[in-house]
């Protein structure tokens, strides 16, 4: 008798995300994760190169601290079932930040670039910072891909 008392007294459950959506935040975040872990690289090596100064660095390291703050943001909020955070997602990072992130890649190789001379004369830091990129845009694409299975649809359709 109590624990029907007990039931009928305790607050609403919120209704959890199926697991193509918890699985879709985890990818924001691991894209985020790799997207600082790079950052951090590309400073460390501007400042330890003497090619930048401090001051230099922090207006594109401000930017970049303000999208990992926007997509963590916007993940939790995916999470939650906000179908409008899944679209600003999936346009913003999933599309533009996309093409950010492979342009520059995509013209080195169409103006000449060899990726066995670039392997071959790789240091270890542009190797983490390599396999930290590959990683970060995977966790992307696998992200929206998973934000739009049907039963993310359904489940965001419900909220």
């Amino acid at each position: 008798m109590t624990a029907a008392l007990a039931s009928q007294t305790a607050e609403p459950r919120t209704p959890q995300p199926p697991p193509v959506v918890h699985a879709a935040a985890l990818l924001w975040m691991s894209a985020v994760a790799a997207g600082a872990f790079e950052t951090v690289l590309a400073v460390g090596r501007e400042l330890y190169e003497g090619t930048s100064g401090v001051l230099d660095l922090l207006p594109g390291a401000g930017l970049r601290v303000a999208v990992f703050a926007a997509a963590v943001f916007l993940a939790l909020r995916m999470r939650a079932g906000r179908n409008w955070a899944r679209l600003t997602l999936a346009v913003g990072l999933g599309v533009f930040g996309t093409l950010s992130l492979v342009v520059g890649p995509i013209q080195w190789l169409l103006h000449g670039g060899s990726i066995a001379e670039a392997a071959a004369g790789a240091d270890v830091v542009t190797w983490l910072f390599t396999i930290s990129r590959v990683l970060h845009v995977t966790a992307v694409l696998g992200a929206v891909t998973l934000m739009f299975q049907p039963r993310a649809n359904a489940w965001f359709r419900s909220e």
